[in-house]
């Protein structure tokens, strides 16, 4: 479709020409399919997430550079969300027991297994993505605020990266519901520190910025999501751009497309 690329045929069979076997070849690509199938009922597992690191897969075959990007800024993305809510969790222990647990790992677990495996929190009334969100960050929500708000942050951006957390060159992204998941992660963050109760205190404890010193990791974990979603919808502006640019190089100097 007019890129400007010139495909050049390689004489002979493809795998002899790059020098692999056949029985390889047919190995390669039923895993790759394979594991494109199941990547459609499953998402990033938890250790990917908590640990930032992914292991090589057979799927990557089948993402593009802009899709690879969008999956690596997801499995970041939660893991700040994670990180948020063990330093939200550190200065507001009450919030956990309002889950009935019987200790903090066990609350923290209850969150992550509802955002990978998407499962909506009892306490926001199936609510999910921006509407979980507002009631998370309203008044009338008297539940765990943390495991509401990590879990109402989590849910909104899977939806805006269209349900998945995990992308191939089948999917597409939208790159303004991107976007706009940015703008939502600023307003969350203004609501959470300045938001307050009856008695005038925060909801939440957070940021902090006092005689006995600061405490801003909080805004740097929301400064981190932001710019990585607004690098992708940057990526993704660019990527249909230059498909128009490049048919437009392709009209201006005339090339011709392959035709076999």
């Amino acid at each position: 479709m007019g890129f400007g690329y010139r495909w050049i045929r390689p004489h002979g069979p493809l795998n002899a020409w790059l020098g692999l076997s056949s029985a390889y070849v047919c190995r390669a690509l039923a895993l790759a399919l394979l594991g494109l199938g199941l990547a459609g009922c499953a998402g990033q597992d938890h250790q990917s997430i908590v640990g930032n690191r992914s292991p090589i897969k057979a799927t990557e075959l089948l993402q593009s550079n802009a899709d690879r990007m969008a999956t690596l800024s997801m499995r970041n993305n939660l893991n700040s969300l994670y990180r948020l809510m063990d330093k939200l969790y550190a200065r507001n222990p009450q919030e956990w027991r309002k889950g009935g647990f019987a200790d903090l790992p066990a609350a923290k677990r209850a969150v992550h297994v509802a955002v990978e495996q998407n499962q909506p929190l009892a306490e926001l009334g199936g609510r999910t993505d921006v509407a979980a969100l507002s009631y998370a960050l309203s008044a009338q929500y008297q539940g765990d605020r943390v495991a509401a708000f990590i879990y109402s942050m989590a849910s909104m951006l899977i939806t805006a990266h269209g349900g998945r957390t995990q992308y191939y060159l089948t999917d597409s992204l939208d790159a303004q519901f991107i976007h706009n998941a940015a703008r939502n992660i600023e307003k969350a963050h203004w609501m959470l520190v300045n938001r307050r109760d009856s008695q005038g205190r925060p909801w939440l404890l957070s940021n902090e910025i006092s005689a006995e010193g600061y405490n801003l990791s909080y805004a740097v974990e929301f400064g981190k999501m932001v710019a990585r979603l607004d690098l992708l919808t940057d990526v993704l502006d660019e990527r249909y751009r230059r498909i128009g640019v490049n048919y437009a190089h392709g009209l201006l100097f005339l090339n011709f497309l392959p035709v076999q």
